[in-house]
């Protein structure tokens, strides 16, 4: 029998579910710091999100009568970074809502796992940011036991570059870069502590789930542009989601190039635009959109330098 599908065409031992269990297993400490440092609020936003994800991945195929694809694991990790990525105060029902998004509009209308063009979470992120901006960029709460609402450290810090260009002075309020680093910080739920977002690369790219080349380019472009520019460095790439960003959705399988060169250039524009949006645009943080606009152009990206389907590389070289 002879089967007719879309490229591409290569075929290696694993498999689509051993890859988003084991990127499930990598967001593990994320999900459990996030819960210590926000509580409850925190612990149902990812319950909701995650089961409204796998309920209207299931929903979906049993009415368009397709074939049940719940259990490779790709709806549990757009519901698990969905909640990641959202405040811990944002209401149960818009976080239902959001997971809904992500899952039909931009994943299943697409075709499904491997045809959708842009990344479903990011994608349900930017519809909530976009319908109910008060609740995903107003009000940020401190870790517990503080709970109280704050600005985040990117708000902070998007003042004080605004302060430094328009003054010859430059002066800037001290920034605790361990805190920064531990992740004891305001921010959405998984994307506070930088330590265990490296650990969770280190083990993603020990296992050979992900690639360097796109995280790499992103932070290396954004630190470059950041230092030339007069930032603090540092406290830009501790702070916001530009890390949690890099890792886990530069490195998304469908909506980044395949190509070595591809991804260098999509890692280089998503470290570019985040920059420009955090530096000049009227939001704190970029990460979101830069990585949404240069998932648009991933088709463009793969014709620069058009990989051979059909056969692999002797060592694994891609």
């Amino acid at each position: 029998m002879i089967q007719l599908s879309s490229s591409p065409h290569i075929s290696s031992g694993t498999k689509t579910p051993h890859i988003m269990w084991t990127v499930v297993l990598a967001l593990l400490p994320e999900t459990v710091y996030g819960v210590i440092l926000f509580g409850i609020p925190a612990l149902l936003t990812i319950l909701a999100s995650v089961a409204s994800t796998v309920a209207f991945e299931y929903l979906f195929n049993a009415i368009t009568k397709k074939k049940q694809t719940v259990r490779d694991g790709s709806a549990v990790i757009t519901g698990l970074l969905l909640a990641l990525v959202l405040p811990p105060t944002l209401p149960l029902w818009q976080t239902i809502l959001g997971a809904a998004f992500a899952i039909i509009v931009a994943k299943a209308l697409f075709g499904g796992l491997g045809s959708n063009v842009w990344n479903p979470a990011l994608t349900g992120r930017a519809f909530l940011f976009a319908s109910f901006p008060a609740a995903m960029g107003n009000t940020w709460i401190t870790p517990l036991p503080d709970a109280t609402s704050s600005a985040t450290v990117l708000a902070t810090l998007k003042q004080a570059d605004a302060v430094s260009s328009a003054t010859t002075i430059g002066a800037r309020a001290p920034v605790d870069l361990l805190s920064l680093f531990l992740g004891n910080r305001a921010g959405c739920i998984g994307e506070s502590s930088i330590l265990l977002i490296l650990i969770s690369a280190i083990f993603l790219l020990a296992m050979k789930v992900i690639d360097w080349r796109s995280p790499l380019f992103m932070l290396g472009t954004f630190s470059l542009l950041t230092f030339v520019s007069g930032g603090d460095v540092l406290a830009h790439l501790c702070a916001g989601g530009i890390m949690f960003g890099a890792v886990f959705m530069t490195t998304d399988y469908v909506t980044a190039p395949v190509t070595s060169y591809g991804r260098m250039i999509f890692g280089a524009g998503c470290g570019l635009l985040t920059f420009l949006i955090r530096r000049y645009g009227g939001y704190p943080e970029g990460v979101m959109f830069s990585i949404l606009i240069m998932n648009s152009i991933v088709p463009f990206l793969n014709k620069l330098a058009p990989r051979k389907y059909g056969y692999k590389k002797q060592g694994g070289a891609k």
